[in-house]
């Protein structure tokens, strides 16, 4: 499969992992390198989804559904402009959903040991998100198949090293140029 952006195309980028990956911070710096607007998913949660997790409940795909609908529709609302997102996204059939927005999304997936997110997520206080449900997203998540675009990245790696990685395998093309614009 071929991982690079689509030429003349808008980087679009989804990354993605369990709670406490480390998506929002690795998000946030390769948007700021792109130079495109970053989203966390986690602002697109209805009330009663971030209720029922920060009771411990995991969300079902039922939950999910209007959620992945409206981080599809912000994804594809930046198409003009690119943009990136912090998204759990651990279904195959969650990344189709967004790809059913953006068909040439692509995906960073930050994956690695257990424990090391679950101090991750038992270090960050004040969060919705409990240890308690990082056995359940492991359990839910399905890594990157070959036939999707995107690559996965050992989440232990320093922040500036993980938005390296991500550009050498995934470079994006340069934005089309309009009709007159100078080269």
């Amino acid at each position: 499969m071929d991982v690079r952006q689509p030429p003349g195309r808008h980087p679009l980028v989804v990354v993605m992992g369990v709670t406490g990956s480390g998506k929002t911070t690795v998000g946030a710096a390769l948007a700021a390198r792109l130079g495109v607007p970053f989203a966390d998913a986690d602002d697109f949660h209805s009330p009663r989804n971030v209720a029922k997790m920060s009771a411990g409940i995991p969300l079902d795909d039922a939950d999910r559904l209007p959620w992945l609908r409206a981080v599809g529709a912000w994804l594809a609302g930046h198409t003009g402009t690119g943009a990136v997102m912090g998204c759990s996204a651990l279904k195959r059939s969650y990344r189709d959903l967004l790809r059913e927005s953006v068909p040439w999304l692509s995906f960073l997936h930050l994956d690695g040991d257990a424990e090391v997110i679950r101090q991750r997520v038992a270090d960050r206080p004040g969060h919705f998100m409990p240890e308690s449900l990082v056995a359940s997203q492991l359990a839910t998540l399905e890594p990157l198949d070959p036939g999707e675009r995107g690559v996965a990245l050992d989440l232990s790696l320093p922040v500036d090293g993980l938005v390296d990685a991500y550009l050498a395998a995934c470079p994006p093309e340069p934005a089309p140029r309009t009709p007159g614009e100078a080269s």
